[in-house]
C-alpha cells in the first residue's frame, strides 16, 4: 500500500482562522478528493499535542492507494487537481505532502501487531 499522508500546519489567527480552514477543507477540498479514483481510504486527524514539545500541526490526512502507480494516477486525474487548487487556495504554503511506502519487512519478528 501506497499513503499520501499530508500534513497540515495552522494558520495565522488562531482558533477562529483554524475553524474556518477546517470549514473549507471539509465542505469544498474533500468532496473533490473523495472522487479520486484508485483512493482506497481516507482518514483525518486533529492534531492534539507533539511528545516533547510543542508543535505548529493540526491536521494530518492520510490517503490510501494500493501502490505508487494508483497514487499517481489519482494525483493526475481531474478531481485531484481541483482539489489540489482548492487546497492552495485555502491553506497557502501550510501543507507538506509525504509519500509512504508500507515496510512491514522492517517490522518482521521484532514488534507486536
Amino acid at each position: 500500500m501506497t499513503t499520501l499522508l499530508v500534513l497540515y500546519r495552522a494558520p495565522e489567527g488562531g482558533a477562529e482562522a483554524l475553524a474556518t480552514l477546517e470549514t473549507h477543507y471539509r465542505d469544498e477540498h474533500l468532496p473533490l478528493v473523495a472522487q479520486t479514483p484508485g483512493l482506497r481510504s481516507t482518514r483525518i486527524w486533529r492534531v492534539g499535542g507533539a511528545l516533547g514539545g510543542e508543535t505548529d500541526l493540526a491536521l494530518a490526512a492520510a490517503m490510501d492507494f494500493d501502490d505508487r502507480a494508483a497514487l499517481d494516477d489519482g494525483l493526475r486525474s481531474d478531481p485531484m487537481r481541483a482539489a489540489g487548487r482548492i487546497l492552495r487556495e485555502i491553506a497557502p504554503g501550510l501543507a507538506t505532502f509525504l509519500v509512504l511506502e508500507d515496510a512491514t519487512d522492517l517490522l518482521e519478528g521484532k514488534v507486536a501487531g
